[in-house]
């Protein structure tokens, strides 16, 4: 293939994943509108300092980020299992991002903490990770990536591309599980309980599962 053929190819990529974070957003967005189906609680608007206002406002950043981790994998990566698992991580979060929209959206709160600070919601304990959660947690939420790591795995190529992948997406699944455990157990909307009970499951099934490719690379989860 001729480079001018490449670059096209690599477009036409760019264009459809475009086009499909869009619709899996745009999605996500039309089951969260449809809280008032029987099972939702609809006789009170959450609050803004609510555990639920506040679990779907940060655990939607905390998303984010995943799904951008995703993306630099299924685009670079040459391993089928890191490629498949990837698409999964990517299409499964953004599906949740757009639901926890759609409800702050119908809720008439805003899509983040309008003070820059998270975790507020959640009481003072361990679940902070360290941090001070009635204070609120500024800057990066536990488990999330830094700056200076996602240019280090944009940096990498090949396996050492891989391994990185997987420890940075396994940290982050373990950093977000207390915010899925706090919300699933003390939300007022069932909901938003059932969302962030499920998120606890499913990531904690692909956690394992990360565990065991970064054994078969012959690499082991970050340290911190």
């Amino acid at each position: 293939m001729t480079e001018p053929e490449q670059r096209a190819v690599t477009a036409t990529r760019a264009v459809v994943v475009a086009v499909a974070v869009v619709a899996v957003l745009l999605l996500g967005a039309a089951v969260g509108l449809l809280i008032k189906l029987p099972g939702a609680d609809t006789s009170s608007t959450p609050a803004a300092d609510s555990v639920d206002v506040g679990f779907a406002q940060d655990m939607a950043v905390h998303h984010l980020q995943g799904v951008t981790m995703a993306n630099e994998a299924r685009n670079r990566t040459a391993d089928p299992a890191i490629r498949q698992l990837a698409f999964d991580i990517q299409s499964t979060q953004l599906e949740q991002v757009g639901r926890m929209k759609g409800w702050l959206t119908l809720w008439g709160h805003p899509e983040q903490s309008v003070d820059g600070t998270h975790m507020k919601w959640m009481s003072a304990s361990s679940h902070a990770h360290g941090a001070s959660a009635a204070a609120g947690v500024t800057g990066l939420m536990p488990g999330m990536a830094t700056s200076a790591e996602l240019a280090k795995l944009r940096a990498l190529t090949g396996v050492d591309f891989d391994v990185y992948f997987l420890q940075l997406m396994l940290r982050h699944h373990q950093g977000g599980a207390p915010m899925a455990e706090y919300g699933a157990a003390h939300a007022g909307q069932p909901v938003v309980r059932t969302l962030a009970d499920n998120m606890l499951k499913s990531q904690k099934s692909e956690g394992e599962y990360m565990k065991q490719l970064l054994t078969e690379r012959g690499a082991a989860p970050l340290t911190s």
